[in-house]
C-alpha cells in the first residue's frame, strides 16, 4: 500500500509539473507573439500612414488632429503624381542606371571573388586586406575627390557618371567570396587535371553553387541604385537625367514654397512598390544568400 501510495502522489507531482511547464511556455508563447505584434505595428506603421495620407485631399491633411482614415478617397492623386513629376522619364532613368550598374558590378564582384578564393598570386592575402580596410573609410569621405574626377573627365549629367562610380563593392566581394570558399578545392582541382579552363569551371561549377548569394547581391546592388539620393543630386543638373529619388523632391512644391504632400505621397507609393514587391517575394534568398556567405572565414 505504501509503494501504491508513492507512486500515485509521484504521479501526482509529475501531471503538477507537467502543467506548470505547459503555463509556463503558452505564457512565454503569448508574450512573444504579443511582442512580435507590436513590433509589427511600429514597423508597418509609417507604410500604412503613406498610403492613407496619398489618399487624402490637402485641407484634410492639414488638419491640427490627424485623421486615421481618409474623409474622401482621393484616387485621382496617383494620376496628378505621376504627371506632375514626370515619373516616366524618372523611371527610365532610374531603370537604365540599375540594371547596368547591377550587371557590371555582378561581373567584377563575381571575377575578384574568384581569384581571391580559387587562384594563388603573389600579394594575394595583403591585397585583400587593403581591400578590406577601405571598408572602415566612410563614403562620403570620397564624395569631393569623385566629384573632382568626373568633373575633369567630362562625365557630368551623363549615364556614365551615374554608373561607374559605384561599381566595385568590396562588400559583396568579400561576401561572394566566402561563399566560394565553401565549395571543395577538390572540385577546382579536378577540373584543372581534365583541362576545363578557370572560366569553364567558375560558369558551369561556382555560379551555380553560389546562386543564391549572386540573387542576393543582385537584389541589395538594385535597391542601392533605386534608393540612391546623394551622388545623382550632385552630379544631375537637367531634369532629363534626374533619377527617381532626387525628382521627387521639389517635383510638388509651387512656385509659393508650398508643397502637396499627398500627392508628393502617392508618388513615394508608386515609387516603394516595385522594391516592396521585390522584398516580398525575394527576401528568402537574400536571407539564405547572407547567412550561407558568413559560415566559412
Amino acid at each position: 500500500m505504501s509503494d501504491k501510495l508513492n507512486v500515485t502522489l509521484h504521479e501526482k507531482d509529475l501531471k503538477k509539473v507537467s502543467a506548470a511547464q505547459k503555463v509556463t511556455k503558452a505564457a512565454s508563447k503569448t508574450l512573444t507573439y504579443a511582442f512580435l505584434f507590436l513590433i509589427a505595428i511600429i514597423v508597418l506603421f509609417p507604410f500604412y500612414w503613406m498610403i492613407i495620407s496619398s489618399l487624402k485631399s490637402l485641407d484634410e491633411y492639414k488638419l491640427s488632429v490627424p485623421t486615421l482614415f481618409p474623409r474622401e478617397i482621393l484616387w485621382h492623386n496617383y494620376v496628378e503624381a505621376f504627371d506632375a513629376a514626370n515619373l516616366g522619364t524618372l523611371f527610365k532613368n532610374t531603370v537604365i542606371v540599375g540594371v547596368v550598374s547591377t550587371l557590371l558590378s555582378l561581373v567584377i564582384t563575381v571575377l575578384s571573388a574568384f581569384a581571391f578564393a580559387r587562384l594563388e598570386f603573389k600579394g594575394k592575402n595583403a591585397l585583400f586586406a587593403a581591400l578590406l580596410g577601405t571598408m572602415m573609410i566612410p563614403g562620403e569621405l570620397f564624395t569631393i575627390t569623385n566629384y573632382q574626377t568626373v568633373n575633369e573627365f567630362g562625365w557630368m549629367d551623363t549615364y556614365t557618371v551615374l554608373i561607374v562610380p559605384f561599381l566595385v563593392s568590396i562588400f559583396y566581394i568579400y561576401l561572394l567570396r566566402q561563399n566560394f570558399l565553401q565549395i571543395p578545392n577538390e572540385l577546382y582541382l579536378a577540373a584543372k587535371v581534365d583541362g576545363t579552363s578557370d572560366i569553364k569551371y567558375l560558369w558551369k561549377v561556382m555560379i551555380p553553387l553560389a546562386l543564391p548569394t549572386l540573387i542576393s547581391i543582385t537584389i541589395l546592388k538594385m535597391m542601392g541604385a533605386w534608393n540612391s539620393y546623394m551622388w545623382p543630386n550632385l552630379v544631375t543638373k537637367s531634369a532629363e537625367m534626374e533619377l527617381i529619388t532626387n525628382g521627387l523632391r521639389n517635383a510638388y512644391t509651387d512656385a509659393s514654397g508650398d508643397t502637396n504632400f499627398p500627392v508628393q505621397m502617392a508618388a513615394v507609393a508608386i515609387v516603394s512598390a516595385p522594391l516592396f514587391l521585390v522584398f516580398l517575394f525575394l527576401r528568402k534568398y537574400i536571407m539564405k544568400g547572407v547567412s550561407r556567405s558568413g559560415i566559412k572565414g
